[in-house]
């Protein structure tokens, strides 16, 4: 039975404003209502498959979770990378893991978790078809057929001989726009989409094989991994030992057991915003639009709004996105610079590089409403039965107000329910936690106040998720 694998990893920085490095791209409903992590496990509906396993980083592990829950997806585990070190290490430790117990040998399904995919049956035709190329110890890629010369994507070259599954000559690197028109005019290269399928044994043989050093690393830091309830943690000082590399150049470029399997499905890895606006429902003016968007005689642009009315004239090719604490406006053939806005943000220091006004917790969220030199105002909503940290912090006192539902509050060494239109407030220094003891989101008004703000200026004593 297949295994699907799904990386969740990556910070999707050319899709910023939406995309931040704590919330990037694959946790968003960028082609429907739901999240590009909900889109690719849903199109595993109708394969026969084990529930997924997930690898993602430390940072990412409650929003990975969430999501899966909302959508009631079920998985095999969630793997926590120490840290990024690509994709050939990540697919060792989902094979590894894949591998315990004497007979545990699936064949592993490895998927990103932010690409588009219009075609859900070719995707799953393709899948089928390469099932028993890998149950026969080959390694599939899965090539997207293109439909222009595309500049952004590596290629494949196959060998001409075959019928479902084609030999694989030689991966290329991203060609030029005339290098990518004879590719494209050949016949005999496909898109590097990424997607693979083979037997996990295979894969690990391979890496043994051609990156032992890799290989040596990762069962290291597997035999030393703690697993937290849903959480798998390999131990971070073997795994930071790794050498970084992808698939591609670690195992599919030196193999002589990759094969290709076609893939014509409608597929994109949303690189960008121009990449997004391709793969989007288009009005008869190549608009398109989300969100509260009035357009006058605007052609073949992309505008997106996240909570204000977006209004635009005359324009033409030109992105626009409005998100909770930034807006974006970019010509389309420029989108690829985007990415030297966000260095710009991460080298000033600025949150609009890491996070939104909304912060998704394990526990809920908050919202920062307001701020200035010595308060900060936050919207916080609390899930039921879910309970914030017991903590303390040095710089700030805080004032809670409840606007609805019930709040169980330990404030010092007093415990005490508050409600609606009811308030309490936690000197500097006093140890507390907020708590939802009933069957309705607990929402409130904190209003925090002292001469430091910052979220790290916090002191956990007991905290449920295993937070530092």
């Amino acid at each position: 039975m297949i295994l699907p694998v799904i990386m969740a990893g990556g910070s999707g920085s050319r899709l910023w404003p939406l995309s931040r490095q704590l919330f990037p791209k694959q946790f968003l409903p960028l082609t429907g209502e739901s999240t590009m992590l909900q889109e690719t496990c849903a199109r595993l509906e109708g394969l026969e498959h084990q529930p997924p396993l997930l690898i993602c980083g430390d940072d990412h592990r409650f929003t990975v979770a969430e999501q899966l829950r909302e959508a009631k997806q079920g998985h095999s585990g969630i793997v926590l990378e120490p840290a990024g070190r690509n994709t050939a290490p990540a697919v060792a430790l989902a094979a590894l893991r894949a591998t315990v117990g004497s007979e545990s040998d699936p064949l592993l399904l490895v998927l990103a978790a932010d690409h588009v995919i219009r075609d859900v049956a070719a995707f799953q035709d393709a899948v089928n078809k390469a099932i028993p190329h890998a149950e026969q110890g080959k390694l599939v890629t899965f090539g997207i057929v293109p439909t222009g010369p595309e500049t952004g994507y590596g290629y494949i070259r196959r060998n001409a001989d075959g019928d479902t599954a084609f030999a694989v000559e030689e991966f290329v690197e991203k060609p030029d726009l005339a290098t990518a028109e004879k590719y494209v005019a050949s016949g005999d290269f496909y898109w590097n989409s990424g997607m693979f399928l083979f037997r996990a044994s295979r894969y690990l043989e391979e890496l043994k094989a051609h990156r032992p050093d890799m290989l040596a690393a990762c069962e290291k830091a597997m035999s030393g991994a703690a697993v937290d309830i849903d959480f798998v943690r390999p131990a971070a000082e073997s795994f930071l030992a790794c050498p970084d590399d992808s698939i591609d150049y670690a195992v599919m470029e030196k193999t002589r057991d990759a094969v290709v399997v076609p893939m014509d499905c409608g597929w994109s890895d949303v690189g960008s915003w121009s990449a997004l606006w391709e793969v989007s429902d288009k009005d008869d003016n190549g608009n398109t639009t989300r969100g509260d968007v009035i357009l006058q005689d605007s052609k073949g642009c992309y505008v997106q709004s996240d909570s204000k009315l977006i209004a635009t004239v005359g324009l033409e090719d030109v992105v626009v996105v409005e998100s909770d604490d930034a807006i974006l406006v970019a010509a389309k053939d420029r989108v690829q610079d985007i990415k030297k806005v966000v260095n710009q943000l991460k080298a000033e220091n600025r949150s609009e590089a890491q996070v939104h006004r909304k912060v998704y917790r394990p526990w809920g969220f908050y919202d920062s409403v307001d701020a200035g030199d010595r308060f900060q105002v936050k919207r916080i909503v609390v899930k039921p039965g879910a309970k914030l940290s017991l903590q303390m912090h040095h710089h700030r006192a805080e004032h809670w107000i409840v606007v609805s539902g019930t709040a169980m509050v330990t404030n010092g060494d007093k415990e005490m329910l508050v409600t609606e239109n009811q308030s309490t407030y936690i000197p500097l220094g006093v140890t507390h936690r907020l708590e939802n003891p009933g069957s309705i989101p607990l929402e409130l008004i904190e209003v925090q106040s002292g001469s430091y703000l910052g979220e790290d200026d916090i002191v956990r004593f007991e905290d449920q998720y295993q937070r530092a």
